[in-house]
């Protein structure tokens, strides 16, 4: 006799609520939409997932997989694309699946399955509301923290044919939906995403480390013009999480992913590496450096040589070479650099004050360090952009002198260019100098998400609106998942404005203020576009909210907001804000 064949798996269970209704009112029509769906839908995201049907019986259907994760996603996106389906379709024609999934030990026998771990799941799915997905606790604890979702807790459930009751979760698919990442389409070019790099050194201090290695390497690679390379920003979106590299490559739109760890102890460190395929999963290359502290930037060199060669091997050398230049000889500098830029993405006031405090230190070890002045100025821009100014004058002066050095030493760091234009654009009012040095880091670097948010901006400001709304659109695309989203939808939303769209002006600037509530300029694009839309309760209801953001502003002073050159542009906006309630 043969043994029981046994093993672990994630069982989905599905049947089609009020099928018999909808039976008894068009057999053969329910019949068709239901096989549609099924060809349409269901059966290529089991496939896109991995899984494999082994049940299927009129409007249910069993479905196995190896993964939880995979099977809670297959789910959510089932009912997803069957709820847009649903949306074109009249209230009685319209088929709603219930979903439930179970982790446990099943019985396999040929193509089918039996066992508890079946009959569990067949009972979640009975707990489900149509359109919904319900989980048990073994696969809520295998899950928690991977996906971007949300649960609804529904505690111990007595359930038919099960002695013990089963703890369930529901997934709550209105939030969890809204919430996952769009699948964005490769671009015409090799494309790669850095993630980051795990601190292996078992001090979280050194987490500042690590991060700035995935930085420094995110930004060499940035340098290939012929490589479409993500933004850190929306590659660190996913520090912390246990990644699936085709799930990043999907949300990112890239085809290769590089991940990697730094363990750093004592005076020396050893950083790993691997390249994947983020279509096949395919591991391309992987490598293992070790060195002395000292020697941290000759690593770093040759992990970004390796990566490039085995993308492109007929990468000529010189590329690999000014791929890989470094921002200072000096590693006591580019320590305190790195610490600045860590606090610097806290988006707080204090750690706002620690960066500069950390930025000025790396600027006293060495002198000439163009990107420890570039990023001293942007905290001074990040303080003007979130109301953080106490001394203006004071503040000017300072953005300009540390914006102007920034650009002298950093004549070739694009980096370096676009924070110092921006720097001198909006805090010191000069258009013109900042203008040209952004538009000189996009010439050396074509793929910095920073420099194309900072032409946006600019380029609205001295009355460009349309290409500003182009160049917010080029950092989205580079950085679809950035933290400072709230300000590329700003800038789309001002070039809007200022081009006479109220509609699509209010439509982005409420996006922004989705995104970051307490963003002063993204509310004024909701009050002034508001007010000029002739809608003065909503244009009433934002001014009230700028005015607890910054208090102190007023007609008198939006220069220092927004220094728009054209009188015909700025009359428009002060117009907007006076309409909205904003006082002389």
């Amino acid at each position: 006799m043969q043994p029981e064949q046994r093993r672990l798996a994630a069982i989905l269970a599905a049947d089609v609520a009020g099928y018999s209704r909808l039976m008894a009112a068009d057999e053969v029509g329910t019949l068709a939409c239901l096989n549609q769906l099924r060809a349409e839908v269901i059966e290529p995201k089991i496939s896109q997932f991995g899984g494999r049907v082994v049940g299927s019986a009129g409007d249910s259907l069993l479905i196995e997989f190896t993964s939880a994760v995979n099977a809670v996603e297959c789910a959510v996106q089932m009912q997803s694309a069957l709820a847009a389906q649903n949306s074109k379709l009249p209230d009685d024609r319209r088929m709603e699946f219930r979903m439930g999934i179970n982790l446990g030990d099943i019985i396999a026998e040929a193509d089918t399955i039996f066992g508890d771990g079946v009959n569990i799941a067949a009972r979640l799915e009975k707990l489900a509301e149509p359109g919904g997905v319900c989980i048990g606790r073994s696969v809520y604890d295998q899950i928690k923290g991977k996906l971007p979702l949300a649960y609804s807790d529904l505690g111990a459930q007595q359930v038919r044919n099960i002695p013990e009751p089963i703890h369930a979760y529901r997934v709550q698919l209105s939030a969890s939906i809204a919430t996952s990442r769009q699948t964005l389409d490769l671009p015409d070019k090799p494309s790669i995403a850095v993630l980051p790099f795990e601190n292996m050194s078992g001090d979280s201090e050194q987490e500042y480390f690590a991060d700035g290695m995935v930085e420094d390497i995110t930004t060499a690679l940035s340098r290939m013009r012929w490589l479409f390379v993500i933004a850190r920003n929306s590659s660190f979106t996913y520090k912390g999480q246990a990644i699936d590299v085709k799930r990043v490559g999907r949300e990112l739109g890239v085809r290769y992913v590089l991940q990697g760890s730094v363990r750093k102890a004592g005076s020396r460190v050893r950083i790993t590496g691997q390249l994947i395929d983020a279509s096949t999963g395919a591991h391309l290359w992987a490598d293992r450096f070790d060195g002395k502290l000292k020697d941290v930037f000759d690593l770093q060199d040759q992990v970004t040589t390796s990566v490039i060669g085995a993308i492109a091997p007929k990468l000529e050398q010189a590329e690999i070479e000014r791929a890989s230049r470094k921002p200072t000889e000096s590693l006591g500098a580019y320590d305190y650099f790195l610490r600045g830029m860590a606090a610097f993405h806290k988006y707080t006031k204090e750690a706002n004050n620690e960066a500069l405090v950390l930025f000025s230190r790396a600027i006293e070890i060495d002198p000439n360090f163009a990107s420890a002045h570039a990023m001293s100025a942007r905290c001074y821009l990040q303080r003007r952009g979130y109301g953080w100014v106490t001394d203006h004058a004071r503040e000017v002066g300072e953005t300009a002198r540390l914006a102007r050095r920034a650009a002298d030493l950093g004549r070739e760091d694009a980096d370096a260019l676009s924070s110092a234009g921006l720097a001198l654009a909006v805090v010191v009012g000069d258009l013109d100098d900042g203008a040209a040095l952004i538009d000189r880091a996009l010439t050396l670097n074509a793929n910095l998400t920073w420099a194309w948010l900072s032409s946006g901006f600019v380029k609205a400001f001295i009355g460009e609106a349309e290409t500003a709304i182009n160049h917010a659109a080029r950092a989205m695309r580079l950085s679809p998942h950035d933290p400072q989203m709230f300000a590329m939808l700003t800038a789309t939303a001002f070039g809007h404005f200022l081009a006479g769209r109220n509609v699509e002006a209010l439509s982005w600037a409420e996006a922004a203020v989705r995104e970051l509530p307490v963003f002063v300029m993204a509310n004024c694009v909701v009050a002034a576009s508001s007010a000029l839309a002739g809608k003065p309760e909503e244009a009433a209801k934002a001014m009230a909210h700028v005015r607890q953001l910054n208090p102190t502003l007023r007609l008198t002073n939006l220069k220092d907001l927004a220094p728009i050159r054209r009188s015909v542009d700025f009359n428009r906006w002060s117009e907007g804000l006076r309409r909205a309630g904003l006082p002389e």
